[in-house]
């Protein structure tokens, strides 16, 4: 049998740790997802996730917000039922990526005149943005199989500008694409 005072050590050790690991791990009040990386050898973990286990806020970890240029963490919300994350860089622009486990691309509601095909990794996806409107905004909006996806939006504080929140959009599409299922 184990020492007791040996198995109280290693239990606050494994408390400590976790604690420790946790700090600066997505919003407050939100777990963030697992990572798998020790588990599978180095393999990405997030393909292995199913849509309802997704979480939008570890779609954009600490290198990926660099990239982007999203100096904030993310804040988990809720959009018609379905889970997102927003992530808003003041007086520049933000970013929110909704996970829609009940819909798939051919599901959505995309005034085609708007819409463009396009393919983020080797994902089916469309690029979204009025051009005539030239507000400032654009979404990319990613197939995961045929009834979930995955939308970012992107908003430009000044609502001009719609190319550069488009690319914008297409780079944090790029970033979350390898995480999806």
């Amino acid at each position: 049998m184990a020492d007791p005072m040996y198995s109280r050590l290693a239990a606050l050790g494994v408390f400590a740790l976790l604690t420790v690991s946790a700090c600066g791990q997505g919003a407050a009040g939100q777990a963030p997802a697992p990572s798998m990386k020790a588990v599978h050898g180095g393999a990405s973990a997030a393909a292995t996730v199913p849509p309802a286990v997704l979480d939008p806020c570890a779609l954009l970890g600490p290198q990926d917000r660099s990239t982007a240029g999203v100096n904030v963490l993310g804040v988990a919300k809720e959009i018609n039922g379905a889970r997102a994350c927003d992530w808003t860089v003041p007086a520049t622009f933000g970013v929110t990526i909704t996970v829609d486990e009940r819909n798939g691309l051919k599901d959505l509601e995309v005034a085609r005149k708007t819409a463009t095909k396009t393919k983020v990794g080797g994902r089916d996806a469309l690029k979204v943005a009025d051009k005539k409107a030239a507000d400032g905004t654009c979404a990319v909006l990613l197939g995961m199989g045929e009834k979930a996806s995955v939308q970012i939006d992107v908003s430009n504080t000044n609502f001009t500008d719609t190319p550069l929140a488009c690319e914008r959009a297409m780079t944090v599409a790029g970033l979350a694409e390898p995480k999806l299922p």
